[in-house]
């Protein structure tokens, strides 16, 4: 232990000891004795209370997988399941009445403002840069560089700039226009000049007439630069966008407005993330977590890298400025409001030790260093704020019900009362990803009504857990066909109903997932508008580019509108949510069919594991079996080695066909990796090859994992990797 300080009952890995001394504390108030005695007791506190919680999953878990033995060969009786549930206390009732979220002091990006989400790995400086920096996007660049735009009639996007694709992406923008922000008569296509004076906008149409828009409340502003360029500030669905007007830019010289660029209010919200989608496995890695997310509460954080043969300096936007119809100053975030995802209840961190020598809870770590950071943008009096309401907001993922819940705002209340902040500065996101939460969301929300700012679904997690709890009642269906099924129609209807239940409408967001192809945005924008016409007012999007064109959506829907209409549907069913995805017949599928299921799984899961174990990456863009880059993080990897699992368990197929299929998917997933000077090749020798072996774990043992999460088994073998190499 020579490596550990003593500070208290704490033993603590000297490094981090000394970053939180010397980076974190100076600027906040808070002196160091204060810090570790806090934390001190924190962790002796309520470390019991974590280990008591988490036995009790595997309580619940082993009811559960016994209720399953006793009723093997026995068509399913819902109603009996129903039952059991309610009786061994997994099944809660519903409050009645609905409990109401009453969180104060949440900033209108939260509370107002639909619109695109990002969530980055905070480990990535650079991701975690260009996601902050995502709040505007240009929406002619992000037209032009994705398949947004096709590149039929010569209109290519390889190469230098192309007249021909520029000419389609104004087409599309101004059509936009005319969608979102239309004018009184004509199009936005036969703007000849847009005057901005005596505080209103008039419009000089190409046949010489003048319009204006079709709401002049729309008009909010003009920029101007010392280049001559401007800005015309717009406003519709509560998001802005800028037209901005340069005769002398390249693009705007052969406009007839000299509109050189619509500039999109895009990704009013980031969740930077210490979970899901970093690879943080011990001291070092945390101090890098938060580091990054240090930098970007006191707003320093910068990160230089090599871009196009040239060297790069990112830091953070400034806000952006303005002069209102009359003529007065004002100004616009350049930012996305930060929110920062903790870890679960689940895991452990050998960061700092407890009294008797055992790792402490990674989630209460987190919790108290991801707030301590945030008391350099609480305190600041002057400059760019993260949250101008003086609220820190906290993301909680992987929740197990609402007596979790409580847990999570007794673990704020107790970093508060240590910081000596007010009560429920701190704000919590839920992330209904587990199935005891999701048919408890009404009671989770209430166990957190006055912190809740956030409640989102998480298909791959929630169904990750679905077929680890029902993992003995049958062969699951496939992956694919999940979607379809009543279940998970009932969970993203539900998370909704219930958020509208429980006031969240005008205090809180209502989220939906990741759009997870970032490079098919043509399909993106053709589909998405499905999560804000589902009502809610924020959905996941894998990459600023992404952001700027999700953010389109939210033009043509008013989220605020659509959920007041929602408002009086009847809650989905609980029992619709209770049905387990089972396949009626395994034994009616072709062979070439599961051959095929299993290709698919083994093949994704093989792509991420490599990545995660050999060179720490937790998130990335992951060829799957077709070569279709897929966005995948840990949840992903938890659907996919659970249902091998399953299979597995109920002999759809054989532990052998599952170690030929790793076998051959290892050399394919070689050949799509062959570009990568990092990267080490797994088929040329499994046996040795530790993240194949990982991968391998994930899948035969994975039936073994609490809850069938993946972290347990992707640290060990991470730490492993990190020792050998």
């Amino acid at each position: 232990m020579s490596n550990y300080s003593q500070l208290g009952r704490l033993r603590v890995n000297s490094a981090f000891a000394r970053f939180i001394d010397t980076e974190v504390l100076p600027g906040t108030g808070i002196e160091q004795d204060a810090f570790w005695h806090g934390l001190d007791k924190l962790v002796h506190e309520l470390a019991p209370r974590n280990r008591a919680l988490l036995a009790q999953r595997d309580h619940l878990q082993e009811r559960i997988d016994d209720w399953h033995r006793e009723h093997i060969g026995q068509p399913h009786d819902a109603s009996a399941y129903k039952q059991f549930l309610t009786d061994i206390g997994y099944l809660l009732p519903q409050p009645d009445p609905m409990p109401q979220v009453s969180s104060e002091r949440v900033d209108p990006e939260i509370a107002m403002t639909p619109g695109p989400q990002l969530v980055v790995p905070v480990m990535n400086a650079r991701f975690a840069l260009n996601a902050a920096n995502a709040r505007w996007g240009s929406l002619y660049d992000a037209l032009y560089g994705t398949d947004a735009i096709d590149e039929d009639d010569g209109a290519n996007r390889a190469g230098s700039y192309n007249p021909t694709r520029g000419a389609k992406v104004i087409a599309w923008a101004r059509q936009f226009l005319d969608q979102a922000v239309p004018l009184a008569h004509g199009s936005h296509t036969d703007a000849r000049q847009y005057n901005a004076d005596d505080g209103a906008l008039r419009i000089e149409l190409t046949d010489g007439t003048q319009t204006t828009l079709a709401d002049p409340s729309w008009f909010r502003g003009t920029r101007a630069e010392q280049d001559g360029s401007s800005g015309i500030l717009l406003k519709h669905n509560h998001l802005h966008l800028e037209l901005v007007i340069d005769p002398t830019h390249p693009v705007g010289q052969d406009d007839a407005a000299g509109v050189a660029d619509i500039i999109l209010e895009a990704a009013v919200t980031t969740i930077q993330d210490c979970e899901d989608s970093v690879a943080a496995v011990d001291a070092d890695d945390k101090i890098v977590v938060y580091r990054n997310w240090l930098g970007l509460m006191r707003g320093d954080l910068q990160d230089t890298f090599d871009k196009g043969g040239r060297r790069v300096t990112r830091t953070l936007n400034p806000d952006r400025r303005y002069l209102d119809p009359d003529g007065a100053p004002f100004s616009l975030p350049g930012r996305s409001v930060l929110l920062v995802r903790n870890v679960g209840h689940l895991m452990t961190t050998d960061a700092v030790l407890d009294e008797d020598g055992n790792e402490v809870p990674e989630g209460l770590l987190d919790a108290m260093v991801t707030v301590t950071c945030a008391l350099h943008d609480l305190k600041r009096t002057d400059g760019a704020r993260n949250s101008r309401s003086g609220s820190v907001y906290v993301v909680k993922p992987k929740m197990h019900g609402p007596e979790e819940a409580a847990f999570t705002g007794d673990i704020f209340d107790q970093v508060e009362s240590a910081l000596g902040l007010a009560a429920n500065t701190v704000k919590v996101g839920i992330m209904d990803e587990e199935r005891r939460t999701s048919l408890n969301l009404a009671a989770c929300i209430g166990a957190l009504a006055q912190r809740v700012v956030f409640i989102n679904t998480g298909f791959l997690d929630r169904t990750g857990d679905e077929i680890h709890t029902s993992m003995l009642s049958g062969a699951m269906q496939r992956k694919g066909e999940m979607k379809k099924l009543a279940w998970i129609e009932a969970y993203e209807d539900r998370n909704v109903d219930v958020g509208l239940a429980c006031g969240l409408q005008g205090r809180a967001q209502i989220g939906k997932g990741m759009w997870a192809m970032p490079d098919e945005m043509a399909a993106m924008l053709a589909q998405k508008t499905n999560h804000p016409m589902a009502g809610a007012n924020c959905a996941w999007v894998p990459s600023p580019t992404a952001a700027t064109l999700h953010a389109t959506h939210y033009h043509q829907v008013d989220v605020l509108e659509r959920q007041s209409a929602l408002q009086d549907r009847q809650i989905a069913s609980i029992d619709d949510l209770l049905r387990i995805p089972v396949a009626e017949n395994p034994c009616a599928w072709h062979a070439d069919d599961i051959q095929a299921e299993l290709d698919n799984n083994i093949q994704g899961l093989l792509g991420y594991v490599v990545r995660w174990i050999d060179q720490g990456v937790g998130c990335s863009k992951v060829p799957d079996i077709d070569n279709v880059g897929l966005m995948e993080d840990r949840a992903t990897l938890r659907i996919s080695s659970q249902l091998l699992c399953n299979w597995l368990h109920h002999g759809v197929c054989s532990r052998g066909q599952i170690e030929e299929t790793l076998t051959r998917m290892a050399a394919v997933v070689d050949k799509q990796n062959a570009h990568d000077s990092n990267y080490r090749p797994m088929a040329v020798n499994t046996e040795h090859n530790i993240a194949y072996q990982a991968a391998c774990a994930l899948i035969f043992d994975g039936t073994n994992q609490p809850n069938g999460y993946t972290e347990p088994l992707l640290h060990h073998w991470r730490k492993q990797a990190k020792n050998h190499y």
